[in-house]
């Protein structure tokens, strides 16, 4: 045998095949209920719940980055995702900016807005840093109420719609949904490849052992506070997509809420894994939906009951009872009928 060549197992080689086979049927099956979706929900549920839950991925997929890959807890994303909203409001209805144009500029903003927040991570981690970002999060409407003369103040900013060219022959709604829907896988694509990476095993080391990965040549100042902005640029920019879908922004659209939302779309879904901020997307928007509508002054604890029962029954968000569930089964099919054991020559002896 040629020395440095490893063999491999026929079995091996067969599991990967089947393996590959089952990522590029789920992959078709899904990419083809996503590309259906508009073509079969009305305009309000494709604008009030679709077109929000993809806005909500990109931003929890942002701050998964941040808190389930890094270890930095962030309270204050909302914040974040305001920015990027009042951006493209600004630049589109005072400027005359086209909706597209609006994007970099949002991302750049709440690029460097995150890098500055991410500066105290270099001194404090844990509830500190949470407190930290709590307090952005509550201060940032206060601060879109102050200067009126831009925002709107708390009467809000109304933006000229996002229309569909007459080159798609798609309705406006359907429209808005494609481009939200291109924007959101680029962004789980890049992220995903984010993670394999070499940066990506850096982040995960200094969320386990910031000695250790310091030890092995990370830099932690570096990586942390660019982390930060990087997962503040995501939600800018799915701030900024938010208003192509809604084209009204008001100060307390972006509060505290929006941040802990956020944040509970990540637990749900699944923290540290590449696909849970979609699913707690889902559940977060749609969950409320789900919920009866007789007593409205009910659903806040309906919903709290809800989460709660999601997390007792599934503690490591949605992908883990899936992950979970699919060891389960691989197990039990792993697992040959038990047979007879072969007599012993006394036994033998015996039966004769």
């Amino acid at each position: 045998m040629t020395a440095g060549i490893v063999p491999v197992s026929p079995r091996g080689f067969l599991h990967d095949r089947k393996r590959l086979a089952v990522h590029v049927v789920v992959t078709v099956v899904v990419g083809a209920v996503l590309l259906w979706i508009p073509q079969y929900y009305p305009k309000f549920r494709i604008e009030g719940q679709f077109n929000v839950i993809l806005t909500y991925a990109i931003a929890a997929l942002g701050l998964n980055l941040l808190t389930g890959y890094n270890g930095q807890i962030s309270v204050g994303h909302g914040a974040f995702f305001g920015a990027g909203a009042y951006t493209t409001a600004i630049l589109v209805a005072d400027h005359g900016w086209p909706h597209f144009a609006t994007l970099g500029v949002a991302a750049v903003i709440a690029f460097a807005l995150g890098v500055l927040v991410g500066l105290p991570a270099l001194r404090i981690k844990g509830l500190y840093l949470a407190l930290v970002t709590l307090a952005l999060a509550t201060v940032f409407p206060l601060v879109i109420t102050r200067f009126s003369s831009v925002t709107g103040g708390t009467q809000g900013k109304r933006v000229p719609r996002f229309r569909a060219p007459a080159w798609t022959g798609l309705a406006d709604d359907q429209w808005k949904y494609y481009v939200l829907l291109a924007f959101a896988v680029v962004s789980f694509v890049l992220v995903r490849n984010l993670i394999k990476s070499r940066v990506g095993r850096a982040l995960i080391a200094t969320r386990d052992n910031e000695t250790a990965a310091e030890v092995l040549g990370v830099n932690l100042s570096v990586y942390k506070v660019v982390t930060f902005g990087v997962s503040a640029m995501l939600a800018g920019i799915a701030g900024s997509l938010s208003v192509f879908n809604d084209p009204f922004v008001n100060a307390e659209k972006y509060n505290l809420s929006l941040s802990i939302t956020l944040l509970v779309a990540v637990v749900i879904g699944g923290a540290a894994t590449i696909f849970g901020p979609a699913f707690g997307a889902f559940f977060v928007v749609m969950i409320p939906e789900w919920l009866p509508k007789k007593y409205p002054q009910l659903s806040p604890v309906l919903f709290g009951g809800s989460l709660i029962v999601l997390m007792i029954l599934a503690p490591g968000g949605f992908l883990g009872l899936v992950r979970q569930v699919t060891a389960w089964l691989k197990h039990k099919l792993r697992r040959t009928p038990a047979t007879r054991p072969r007599a012993g020559p006394d036994e033998a002896v015996a039966s004769t």
